[in-house]
């Protein structure tokens, strides 16, 4: 097995070229949409997310604490005793690495642990163990308990809020044109270089636009900057505070702090124990796991291996998303126009629920159609009643929409695909070692539904079933990554430019493929997913035979 199978799966490129002028225009090269400026990104929806695609001490420590709450809870024992060890061994030596305080960094791992295990956080300003609560945990289930997203205050770095800066690359030129363009006349020039009256200034950029050395940047906290409800402000001491009444748990936030101070709650400890007590646990896989486990996990190694963990066995969700295509395909047909001026894709829980609490009145736009995640649950479950379903994707959202009273019936954990590798490091298992014998196909998918995981691909799979259905239909489509871009798109809706058309939102900038527990760059996964589509056997979603074991 390789030293560190995390840091194997995981690629500093993916298929992306940026040229940075300055420290604000920023020319990005994609193999999907070619070159574009910043305007033209905005547009399409791909944002930059800098950290993303570099495996980091952030990320190092994150799928440290997954490994060890997964070997915790295979080796079983006084947990109590052994959760207290954890933090030595994960932040070993007596010398802080990354804070000014070692102590500080075990405290911040303890809390880690904790949220791992699906326990909360505890106070500040009082004692409690951070074994407290352990042993009450350590049961074959456990619903997710509100918030599902925290944020260690500790760890957390009271970032600035967002402003420009003039940085030491200010030539003090003759020209100035900075203030030259300040509506607000926020810029003096002070010893001939500019300066900025945050007082005065309204955050507009022109000055940064103009500037000719790019030496006037904005400064952005990045959670706050990645969250596209604006929901994350500072509290008393600066320190980043969720608003939750706007938090739809897409996890942009926790992949974007760069402090790594906010965190998920995870179910790996409950899940091993119900493998351990002997239940049936079928685990029910996106389709954006092509890759995440490194080049050498095909689909039939990658199901031999989760059965080696105890799965008792690996279906594709790619199923379930062919059935989502059928049933919003048909919904289309049938209620646009004639009862409705559009209809908008339902599978990404985190623009759903975006939609349904900023535009209530769309509520009946977003179609009725249940998600992938939930057709295959109940499809597994019609076969397998007293199984237990665990559903593995790259998704924080899909916990946030497991806990709500009329889906736990049919998912009973969900993890990422970050937590399953903790559970494949824990039980180190090595894909180099599995045999011919051991490989399990995994081919029941339709290529339409293995897409959905990249953006557009769920358009394209229910418009390829419409055309099935009504071969002389013109379908007008339109679709957003990222929430503040699917925002702007129902936006333009409201204002009636998207009548009769069908609407795709993700709010993963990239797609499900970019989502908060993934394990490789979103190009990479986006090119992986794409070649494990044109594989399959069966292409349109129609072409599936499960759709009426469900549906009838």
């Amino acid at each position: 097995m390789s030293e560190n199978l995390f840091r194997d799966s995981f690629h500093s490129t993916g298929g992306s070229f940026f040229l940075k002028i300055g420290t604000n225009i920023i020319l990005n090269f994609s193999p999907t949409y070619g070159i574009l400026s910043s305007k033209e990104k905005m547009k399409k929806g791909v944002i930059t997310m800098a950290m993303r695609g570099i495996y980091n001490s952030v990320t190092d420590i994150r799928r440290r604490v997954f490994t060890e709450v997964a070997r915790l809870a295979y080796e079983g024992g006084d947990y109590a005793e052994k959760i207290t060890e954890l933090p030595y061994k994960i932040v070993p030596g007596s010398e802080a690495v990354y804070r000014e305080s070692i102590f500080l960094e075990r405290a911040i791992v303890e809390e880690r642990l904790r949220l791992a295990i699906g326990l909360p956080l505890r106070p500040i300003d009082q004692h409690e163990s951070v074994a407290d609560g352990i042993d009450a945990s350590a049961i074959s289930e456990k619903y997710y308990d509100p918030p599902l997203v925290n944020i260690i205050k500790f760890a957390c770095n009271a970032c600035p809020e967002s402003h420009y800066h003039v940085t030491d690359c200010c030539q003090g030129c003759l020209a100035h044109p900075c203030k030259e363009v300040c509506p607000k006349h926020a810029i003096e020039i002070i010893h001939g270089k500019s300066v900025i009256d945050q007082s005065k200034c309204i955050k507009c950029g022109k000055c940064a636009s103009v500037c000719p050395y790019g030496a006037i940047n904005k400064m952005e906290r990045p959670c706050a900057s990645a969250c596209g409800m604006d929901a994350i402000h500072s509290d008393e001491q600066g320190r980043a505070q969720i608003d939750y009444d706007k938090c739809v748990s897409c996890g942009m936030c926790l992949v974007n702090c760069p402090f790594g101070a906010i965190v998920d709650k995870g179910q790996i400890f409950q899940l091993i124990h119900a493998i351990k007590s002997g239940k049936e646990v079928i685990a029910i896989v996106a389709p954006a796991f092509v890759g995440q486990f490194g080049p050498k996990a095909t689909p039939e190694k990658l199901t031999a291996a989760m059965k080696k963990l105890g799965f008792a066995g690996v279906t594709e969700v790619a199923i379930g998303a062919d059935l989502c295509a059928i049933d919003e395909a048909k919904d289309f047909v049938e209620n646009v126009p004639a009862n409705q001026p559009f209809m908008a894709t339902s599978c990404c829980p985190s623009w759903s629920v975006m939609a349904k609490k900023l535009f209530p009145e769309f509520s009946g736009y977003i179609s009725m159609a249940l998600t992938p995640m939930v057709l295959t649950a109940r499809m597994v479950k019609s076969e397998h009643p007293d199984a237990c379903i665990a559903f593995i994707g790259p998704c924080a959202a899909k916990k946030l929409e497991a806990s709500r009273r009329t889906i736990r019936s049919d998912v009973d954990f969900v993890l990422t695909f970050e937590e399953l590798m903790g559970m494949f490091e824990a039980k180190e298992i090595n894909f180099d070692e599995i045999t011919p014998d051991e490989e399990v196909p995994l081919n029941e998918g339709t290529a339409d539904g293995r897409i959905f995981a990249v953006s557009g691909g769920v358009i394209k799979a229910v418009t390829d079933v419409i055309h099935e259905l009504d071969p002389d239909r013109e379908v007008k489509t339109e679709s957003a990554q990222g929430l503040r871009e699917c925002r702007k798109l129902l936006q333009l809706a409201k204002a009636g430019k998207y009548n009769g058309y069908l609407l795709e939102g993700m709010a993963c900038p990239g797609g499900c493929v970019a989502g908060a527990g993934t394990l490789q760059p979103v190009e990479k996964s986006s090119t992986a997913v794409n070649r494990y589509a044109q594989g399959a056997e069966k292409k349109n979603a129609l072409e599936t035979e499960h759709e009426f074991e469900i549906t009838e």
